[in-house]
């Protein structure tokens, strides 16, 4: 291999800097978990980091964006069916398979895995990169986004159910605990929206801090209920491949059904980039909600894998189908 394109290819396979703070979290609480008071403490703080982080998604999401792209509906159905549909039973698939290919501790979490939304700004950073069709983009991993406050749960709900881990009862609790401040902050949307777009660097802080605080409080659990004792190395690089697996069944999935139903190259890419990603930002303050404390660690382990391995895998891609949309412009 050309030694400059491999370096050009590594160099496109950077790891995503937030997720080493995530991973430093873990870490944190592998070594330090909050015990007794301070963990009563921590729990209090996540809900309410929970609820702001979704009443700051309301507050910032515009209504426009969603409605506006709507109008584009086989693309988005598409995308929902891959998201809400292939992809959970998928992961169902892969938690029924015998034990040395899927460690039985993180099945739950591969399940929840399949049932959160698209990512929202990795999506449309990567259409754009790939030439693709931004505003359906945008449309549609908002709508994935918007639609995964109620689905996500009641997903979980059905799909956990029968392993005990969530009753599909408390999953529509947790549709309002999620629901009630996403509304709160679209409704003051006319009044804070401008404020939170003039702010977004701050807005962003706090998302993303509210997040790493979920993790720790998570994995705190987690440590203090033998998580470690639970996993191994090998179970990690089974998860590894898994989740591996899942991605690539979903990249071709995406690719291979707009193909078949005869999409533009424009809108071809941003089904298979909307179609394929799960969100962590999403994710995370949702396993909170969803899972109880000892298990929430647990359940985002898949989750963080899958999100750094569709980060690399996807740079790629976008980044060929730039280079093919390059080539048809001086060819044409």
């Amino acid at each position: 291999m050309n030694p400059t394109k491999a370096g050009g290819i590594f160099s496109r396979l950077k790891v995503d800097k937030y997720l080493l703070l995530i991973i430093s979290m873990v870490v944190v609480a592998s070594f330090l978990p909050a015990r007794g008071a301070a963990a009563v403490g921590f729990g209090w703080a996540t809900k309410g980091a929970i609820g702001l982080v979704f009443f700051l998604h309301g507050a910032r999401l515009s209504r426009e964006a969603v409605i506006g792209g709507l109008t584009h509906w086989k693309l988005h159905l598409l995308v929902l069916a891959a998201t809400f549909g292939l992809f959970p039973l998928l992961c169902l698939g892969m938690t029924v398979l015998p034990a040395w290919i899927t460690p039985p501790a993180l099945a739950g979490g591969i399940m929840f895995l399949g049932c959160l939304p698209s990512t929202i700004q990795s999506s449309i950073g990567f259409t754009v990169i790939a030439r693709g069709n931004i505003a359906a983009a945008v449309a549609a991993a908002s709508a994935s986004n918007l639609l995964g406050i109620v689905i996500t749960p009641i997903l979980v709900g059905l799909l956990l159910h029968a392993q005990g881990s969530i009753s599909v009862g408390s999953a529509w609790a947790i549709v309002l605990q999620l629901l009630a401040p996403f509304v709160g902050g679209q409704l003051l949307r006319r009044w804070i929206g401008s404020w939170v777009s003039m702010h977004g660097r701050q807005v962003q802080l706090i998302d993303r801090g509210s997040i790493l605080l979920v993790v720790y409080t998570a994995f705190s659990s987690a440590v203090v209920g033998g998580v470690w004792s639970q996993l191994g190395p090998l179970d990690l690089v089974r998860l590894l491949i898994v989740c591996a697996a899942l991605l690539a069944l979903m990249l071709g999935a995406t690719f291979l059904a707009a193909r078949a139903l005869d999409f533009a190259r424009t809108d071809e890419i941003a089904i298979v980039f909307c179609g394929s990603k799960k969100s962590l930002a999403s994710g995370v303050p949702m396993a909170g909600v969803l899972f109880a404390p000892a298990t929430a660690g647990l359940a985002l382990l898949p989750l963080m894998v899958f999100h750094q391995l569709q980060l690399m895998a996807c740079a790629i891609i976008a980044q060929r189908y730039a280079n093919r949309a390059d080539l048809d412009a001086m060819s044409g």
